[in-house]
Order: C-alpha cells, then sequence, then structure tokens
C-alpha cells in the first residue's frame, strides 16, 4: 500500500467530517459507533464533489491509501483507498472501529473467523461478500478479520473511517494472518 496526503479537502468532504465528529464525540460503544458513521457515510457515496482529482489517484503496483482526515485529539480518520483491477490487502484485522463504503466501483470482500486447532490456530472463511457503489459495512473488533480486492475491470474508490489516527499508525491494520485457511 502507498500512502499519501491530500492537498485540500472538498467542501463535501468537510461536512461528512462533521457529521462524523458529532457520532464519535458521543461516545458510544464501538459497534454502535461504526453503525451511525456508515449512515452519514452513505449519502456520500458516489458523489462527484467528495474527493478531488489527485484524491483518487491509484498506483499500478498496490492500492494506494489517501489520508483524507485525522482529528487532531486521534478520535477518527476517513481514507480514501484506491485499487486498480485485481489489487488486494492481505488477510488482516484492525486497530479500531471500522466503516467502509464504496465509492466507485466493486469490491470483494472474504471474511474469517478464527478457529483453534489440533496442533494451531486455523483460519475458516465464514463469508463472502460483494459490495457495490453506495453500499456500506462497518464492523469492530474481535472478529473483523477479513481480505478485500477489486472484483472489476476499472478502478475501485472505498472511503474508510477508522476509530483511530491513521496519520499517526500509517494504517489501520493491527494484525496480518498468515495461519492455514480453511
Amino acid at each position: 500500500m502507498t500512502t499519501t496526503t491530500p492537498a485540500r479537502t472538498t467542501t463535501r468532504m468537510a461536512a461528512l467530517v462533521r457529521e462524523i465528529r458529532t457520532v464519535v464525540d458521543r461516545g458510544l460503544a464501538p459497534d454502535l459507533t461504526a453503525y451511525l458513521v456508515g449512515e452519514r457515510l452513505a449519502p456520500h457515496l458516489g458523489t462527484a464533489d467528495l474527493l478531488t482529482a489527485e484524491q483518487q489517484e491509484g498506483d499500478p503496483e498496490r492500492y494506494r491509501q489517501h489520508i483524507l482526515h485525522a482529528e487532531p485529539d486521534g478520535g477518527f480518520s476517513v481514507v480514501a483507498l484506491v485499487w486498480m483491477p485485481g489489487q488486494e490487502t492481505c488477510i488482516h484485522d484492525h486497530v479500531s472501529w471500522c466503516v467502509a463504503g464504496v465509492h466507485q466501483g466493486e469490491e470483494s470482500e472474504r471474511r474469517y473467523r478464527l478457529a483453534p486447532g489440533a496442533d494451531a490456530a486455523r483460519l475458516v472463511a465464514t463469508e463472502d461478500v460483494v459490495n457495490a457503489q453506495g453500499e456500506v459495512c462497518g464492523f469492530a473488533p474481535p472478529g473483523d478479520i477479513h481480505k478485500v480486492r477489486n472484483s472489476c475491470t476499472d478502478k475501485a474508490i472505498s472511503i474508510h473511517v477508522y476509530g483511530a489516527d491513521v496519520s499517526r499508525l500509517g494504517s489501520s491494520i493491527r494484525r496480518v494472518y498468515t495461519l492455514p485457511v480453511d
């Protein structure tokens, strides 16, 4: 993943950040926060004025992360992930609650659970989900192990909101899983 920080914020993104802030400042449980942030994000997806042209640029080698906003107190971050066809993440989980909405294109997600094994733990695939433009999903650890990829033939862009300061951490990934997969 390559990371960039935007030159500017659009008026629509600034409005979305204010909406997210009102939810996060309530101090609710992580899963409820993710749900309510997802409700705020959904109406902005697919709009032409959410991202600048620079914030929609991909990388031919790996998916690209554009940090759109990081709250000064570390309470949340907003990121655009830009995926060229076939690009994908590793299997991973997150440092905090997360909301992801597809702004453009389509993304496939495979979700996993960690299962004990006779000799060692393993991953078991639990669900395959295809998210199209406008669709939102949210989750909170534990139970957030997944892998995401661009499953369409064009560039895909998703907007992610994390309950952590991604600009400081560099990523929302807590742990990468290399366990056997059933």
